[in-house]
């Protein structure tokens, strides 16, 4: 038995979930997770954030031609269904897509207190929606205020590992090593449909949107970039 098989069955090994930024996510994406959940036996789950796009809902402006608010938050919670039936208990990042509403009622000057919780607006229960968790001493986060390689400047700067998402066009692992540590930044690309409308800002990046997952195994100390294949 090899070294990638005695991890297979530690009782850690975490799937990474790239943005979705449903209902604009890649077509073949969630059979790509499960997949991959499969092939390194992960018990964790941990979606990066941006779960939804909140396109019509954004500070920017929408396209007058797509979807208006309320039916792409119904295509959202339809094209969530088989995720939650797929991953039914799962940790989720807050990403800046997901918290957009929420920033529109605080700017109204309306109390927090009025905003369901996403599980609930989503109908997912048991995905446990927060800014960032730790498992195994590395921190899960969206990666809002990054850009680039963001996720490596953070390592330094927390000095702990890191995974993130937000970053549509970067997926790697960083190594970083001091005298006392060797920490690892994780991008973990997305699972965004980068032909969709919602997504036309982009059209003329000279990167392209990666379409990957990741896991990180061995308790916390293996990651891996998992590219979807496309035609």
């Amino acid at each position: 038995m090899g070294y990638l098989d005695e991890i297979k069955k530690e009782k850690s090994n975490v799937l990474v979930i790239g943005d979705l930024h449903s209902p604009f996510t890649r077509k073949g994406y969630l059979e790509h997770c499960v997949e991959v959940r499969n092939r390194f036996n992960c018990n964790q789950i941990v979606m990066i954030g941006d779960v939804i796009d909140n396109h019509y809902s954004s500070y920017h402006d929408a396209d007058p031609d797509g979807f208006g608010a309320g039916e792409e938050l119904d295509r959202a919670i339809d094209q969530l269904k088989p995720w939650h039936n797929a991953f039914p208990k799962a940790k989720v990042c807050i990403g800046n897509h997901d918290a957009i509403v929420a920033r529109k009622v605080f700017s109204s000057g309306l109390s927090n207190k009025w905003i369901k919780d996403l599980d609930e607006v989503l109908n997912t229960p048991n995905w446990d929606f927060q800014h960032q968790h730790v498992i195994n001493d590395v921190v899960y986060t969206h990666g809002t205020g990054s850009s680039g390689k963001g996720a490596t400047k953070r390592v330094r700067e927390w000095q702990c590992s890191i995974v993130q998402g937000h970053i549509h066009t970067e997926a790697f692992v960083d190594w970083y090593c001091n005298k006392d540590k060797r920490l690892f930044a994780m991008q973990v690309g997305c699972g965004v449909d980068d032909r969709s409308y919602a997504m036309a800002y982009a059209k003329n990046f000279t990167k392209k949107y990666i379409v990957s997952c990741g896991v990180v195994l061995d308790k916390g100390t293996l990651p891996i970039v998992i590219p979807m294949h496309i035609d």
